[in-house]
């Protein structure tokens, strides 16, 4: 069989046989061929890439598997619940930092300055431009959530630290005399300094606080420390005297009942004595003295109530 293409304005005859038309059509089919394997190649590499390196699918345009999804996912869940357990931690110790520093300041600050509450003119600090929080939105979420977990963790020991050192304070002002040594209703009768003595109605100076109470009222340690004196002296009757930490003393003085005995360890709040009026005294109350390394001081300086 012949194949007859006529062409030309001469009518020339140029004759292809049969063989040549098969040739093209294998080559055509070849060609096909060639371009269909490798588009399915392409595309069965793209999924090995995407299953093996899925970093490589999200540089190629963010394209991820279920599986890598998942896996992502659980990151993001392990991290937040992670940022939740030291932000619940965190948050607890924040609160305990709270009531030891509310503890303090009942304990060292005078009751007249507790009632000056400051206003709200006192403002300032150095301005944080919102921006400087920017540059965190344009990194992944996991790099984010890493460098929220180290912050949250270099907080968390700040915090931490602050509150033992609040515990360690507190601890040291309880060794001080800083606690009012009557526990119920009282009233300041005399004041530390000069004042006409009761009895002779002259001038004499009188080194201590009166605490007018009912016969019986608790008395109490200011501080904690050690009793290292407890008996009976003329002009004091029955009185205490304990020992505490930073070379302070303090004495107890007109009382009714001795509750406790030399050598006896005691803690800020305990109940060491009643009120009475033994010794050189006009009535029911406690006279508290208080001294530093020998040398006698106001007590209204250390203790909580002011000159109140």
């Amino acid at each position: 069989m012949q194949l007859m293409w006529v062409s030309g304005p001469t009518g020339s005859v140029r004759t292809f046989s049969i063989t040549a038309r098969k040739m093209l059509i294998s080559i055509c089919a070849l060609a096909f061929a060639l371009v269909t394997a490798g588009f399915l190649l392409y595309l069965v590499g793209f999924k090995i890439a995407i299953e093996v390196r899925p970093e490589l699918a999200r540089s190629l345009g963010g394209v991820t598997t279920e599986a890598e999804q998942e896996r992502m996912e659980t990151v993001y869940r392990d991290r937040l619940a992670k940022l939740q357990g030291m932000l619940d931690s965190t948050s607890q110790d924040i609160r305990q930092l709270q009531s030891l520093k509310n503890r303090f300041m009942e304990i060292a600050t005078p009751a007249g300055l507790r009632e000056k509450r400051g206003t709200e003119d006192g403002k300032g600090g150095p301005f944080v431009s919102p921006n400087r929080q920017e540059s965190s939105l344009r990194q992944p979420l996991t790099l984010t959530l890493n460098d929220a977990v180290e912050e949250f963790g270099q907080f968390q020991k700040v915090v931490g630290s602050m509150r033992q050192d609040w515990a360690k304070q507190l601890t040291w002002l309880y060794t001080l005399p800083t606690g009012v040594p009557v526990r119920g209703d009282f009233h300041m009768s005399s004041g530390f300094g000069m004042r006409n003595d009761p009895f002779t109605g002259t001038l004499a100076r009188h080194e201590g606080l009166d605490f007018t109470a009912a016969a019986g009222t608790s008395i109490i340690a200011t501080a904690d420390g050690v009793v290292t004196r407890s008996g009976w002296e003329d002009t004091y009757g029955n009185i205490i005297e304990i020992t505490h930490a930073e070379g302070f003393v303090t004495r107890y003085a007109h009382i009714s009942k001795r509750l406790a005995v030399e050598g006896q360890k005691v803690k800020r709040g305990d109940h060491i004595a009643d009120v009475g009026s033994t010794g050189r005294s006009t009535g029911p109350h406690l006279h508290y003295e208080v001294f530093r390394f020998g040398h006698v001081l106001n007590p209204a300086q250390v203790l909580p109530v002011g000159n109140s």
